[in-house]
């Protein structure tokens, strides 16, 4: 790797794949859990291709690069609507483990057709709303033995939940919710001992401050219509002439000479 691309910047999904090369190496027994832990938490404090590189120096290569490929071209972005979110390619994370420990799946990362994960004495979020999708359908298995995890998916995806739980459980909320069109359907299934898998349908944050920016302008365009309402409703009730009326519709032209009037006999 040259100078120039050590120093460039790191991005989630090349993290994903070191911690993905960790697991495996875990899973073979090439790391015991202490060299994991420090290896998988140096892997998400690095910024640059050069922090991550030494990280899975020493493991094999396996189906995942050790070190992330350093693209210098822009990817494409991604399409419009949900097509342009279910894209066919390879999950850039497969599985993810927590023992007395948490992980995180979240932000733009790519599911996989099945993504495997397992909590012991620990917890874990899998969050769906900004991620793109292998295939139409997915499926997230989750097995909880004294832990918790929770899956959140957007708006308009179908939620299918067969997991099986023994003094604990599975989220059925968001079962029965129709899909839109060409959106994927996620299932949730596993297996919850003591513990529990939670699911919940969730806007991201970029679209709750767009909503709430849009019920902000509605109210200020209505509080302007009804100020515009009061005054045309005030300006009816007067007369051309202004100066004629108050508010109230009194006449004081009248009372004047009224008022002229009671003054003259009294003076005769």
């Amino acid at each position: 790797m040259t100078d120039d691309a050590r120093e460039l910047r790191a991005s989630d999904a090349d993290r994903e794949r070191v911690a993905e090369v960790l697991r495996d190496a875990l899973a073979e027994g090439r790391l015991d859990m202490t060299e994991f832990e420090e290896r998988l938490d140096a892997t998400y404090r690095a910024r640059t291709y050069g922090e991550l590189a030494p990280i899975t120096r020493d493991l094999p290569v396996g189906a995942v690069a050790p070190a992330p490929r350093v693209s210098m071209t822009k990817e494409p972005e991604r399409g419009e609507g949900w097509a342009g979110r279910i894209t066919g390619r390879e999950g850039s994370s497969n599985w993810a483990v927590a023992v007395m420990s948490g992980f995180q799946r979240k932000g733009r990362w790519t599911v996989p057709r099945r993504f495997n994960s397992f909590a012991f004495w620990g917890g874990g979020d899998i969050d769906l709303r900004e991620a793109d999708f292998s295939a139409g359908e997915v499926v997230i298995n989750c097995v909880a033995i004294m832990g918790g995890m929770n899956v959140v998916v957007p708006p308009g995806v179908e939620v299918i939940v067969r997991g099986i739980g023994i003094m604990g459980g599975f989220d059925h909320r968001e079962e029965g919710v129709p899909g839109d069109p060409g959106a994927p359907r996620v299932i949730v299934t596993g297996f919850a001992f003591w513990g529990g898998v939670g699911v919940e349908r969730k806007v991201t944050r970029a679209e709750r401050q767009r909503l709430r920016e849009e019920r902000r302008q509605e109210k200020l365009e209505r509080r302007q219509e009804r100020g515009r309402d009061r005054l045309d409703h005030g300006s009816d009730r007067r007369e051309l002439d202004p100066s004629r009326h108050d508010l109230h519709g009194t006449d004081w032209s009248r009372e004047r000479d009224l008022e002229r009037e009671r003054e003259r006999r009294r003076d005769t």
